[in-house]
């Protein structure tokens, strides 16, 4: 699962895993604000208002390990383990300030199309 501008390199990646033998789902996700509030709007007693988005992206009945990649930090989409209990890597940029190219600075940060299909092999212990 990936935000924003991040995308080339997380459908690279999905990419990159099926040479693998590795199936990967994509999901560009462009609210996490709202896939957050569907979050909160769970177990509530009252109703609430909305949609149940994390439901959808996100079905019980289809567990798999998450991979989450996003240009900010990466606890922004760390509570996606929780929608089903899926196991779950994220990343992101934790420290600032640094100048590069893009590539330079996502392959500094662990964000580029390496790091990501590493991730998943990882979850997957290949």
């Amino acid at each position: 699962m990936g935000v924003g501008a991040i995308m080339p390199e997380v459908i690279a990646a999905a990419s990159a895993l099926e040479a693998h033998g590795v199936t990967a789902g994509v999901v560009c996700l462009t609210s996490p604000d709202l896939v957050f509030r569907s979050f909160l709007q769970r177990g509530r007693r009252d109703a609430g208002t909305g949609s149940d988005i994390l439901g959808m992206l996100f079905p019980p009945q289809h567990p798999a390990p998450l991979v989450t990649v996003h240009d900010g930090h990466p606890h922004t989409l760390a509570f996606l383990a929780a929608a089903r209990g899926d196991s779950i890597r994220c990343l992101g940029v934790t420290e600032f300030g640094q100048s590069s190219s893009v590539p330079d600075a996502y392959a500094m940060h662990g964000i580029d199309t390496a790091a990501i299909t590493d991730a998943a092999l990882g979850l997957l212990a290949r």
